[in-house]
């Protein structure tokens, strides 16, 4: 997925706030259920983050186009671990390594087959 980086993404000096490589991350992984035209929207389950390892290499800045992938790195019954990366041209700028966890009404839940179909093709 590629965004533009926009004034409200920056601080004063045009450099990306840190947080937003956060959302920008998120947004990549909404758009590839979007993308799949797959509802994660919906009430049957949810994913949760249970823990992210972030690793911030340089910056971007107003103006910039970014582009974050996506990687699987492996699957279970009821969590998935993910690798984005974001890149400015073709400089690796962030790196985020996240756990999700399924979950339904407030306890662990099985991934639902469609759900674990989107990230498998995700692995390659």
């Amino acid at each position: 997925m590629k965004i533009r980086v926009y004034y409200e993404d920056t601080d004063e000096q045009g450099v990306v706030y840190h947080s937003n490589y956060l959302n920008y991350c998120e947004r990549a992984r909404s758009e590839i259920f979007f993308q799949k035209n797959v509802d994660i929207f919906s009430k049957e389950f949810y994913f949760v983050v249970k823990n992210l390892t972030a690793d911030f290499k340089n910056s971007a800045k107003l103006g910039d186009i970014i582009e974050i992938k996506t990687r699987l790195i492996e699957i279970k019954r009821a969590s998935l671990k993910l690798e984005q990366r974001v890149f400015r041209d073709d400089e690796e700028i962030f790196t985020l390594e996240l756990l999700l966890v399924s979950m339904s009404k407030g306890k662990i839940y099985k991934i639902p087959k469609n759900i674990i179909e989107v990230f498998t093709d995700l692995s390659e």
